[in-house]
């Protein structure tokens, strides 16, 4: 039986009429410090990326930080790979490279710009999750992503407060138009629906 895993196939938009993003995205996934991967991510061709995960809470904090940039394509494939899986994520093979393949192609006319594409029942439910995220998203300023990135650090909102020089009032509004809350609890759903997917064995 082999484990079903996420092969994370990104795209960059608009690629020949701007400069290589492909160095600042790699950048921000290396940052996840607390995201180990099946297989680190690394460039196919072109604007391309490619990288393979096998746990759920990765593949929950990789769609977080996606989803904050602007400008990519996003494909993620759910299924199993051919074993042993090489070194090198884009040296794989197997169903889930191919789920990705068609997920990043189908992103390119998709809600966000991201497709989920794969066999498992919890597949559509992990898409439809991370459309919303993203909706909560595309709505924050720069206050708001300021005020998100500091409680994601651990400060309450009275330390955020006095970090930024405005009030806890003044903190609790920007939190609330940010959507912190919705974005927590989204995030929780995917992590949630990312452990059903990548918690069975695919044939």
């Amino acid at each position: 039986m082999a484990q079903t895993v996420a092969v994370l196939t990104i795209d960059q938009q608009r690629s020949r009429a701007g400069v290589d993003r492909v160095p600042e995205l790699l950048a921000a996934v290396e940052a996840l410090d607390d995201a180990p991967l099946l297989r680190p991510f690394e460039r196919t061709a072109g604007d391309e990326l490619q990288g393979v995960v096998d746990r759920p809470a990765t593949l929950a904090a990789l769609a977080g930080a996606l989803l904050r940039q602007d400008g990519w394509y996003v494909g993620i494939g759910l299924g199993s790979v051919e074993e042993p899986l090489p070194a090198s994520a884009r040296a794989g093979r197997g169903p889930a490279y191919l789920c990705a393949r068609e997920a990043v192609t189908a992103a390119k006319s998709s809600p966000w710009g991201l497709r989920v594409v794969g066999d498992h029942a919890d597949a559509r439910s992990l898409e439809t999750t991370l459309w919303l995220w993203a909706a909560v998203l595309a709505r924050r300023t720069q206050r708001g992503w300021e005020v998100a990135d500091l409680v994601a650090e651990g400060l309450t909102y009275e330390q955020v407060g006095r970090r930024l020089g405005i009030s806890q009032s003044a903190v609790s509004q920007r939190a609330q138009a940010a959507g912190i809350v919705e974005s927590r609890r989204a995030q929780e759903l995917v992590a949630t629906l990312a452990d059903r997917v990548l918690g069975t064995e695919g044939p």
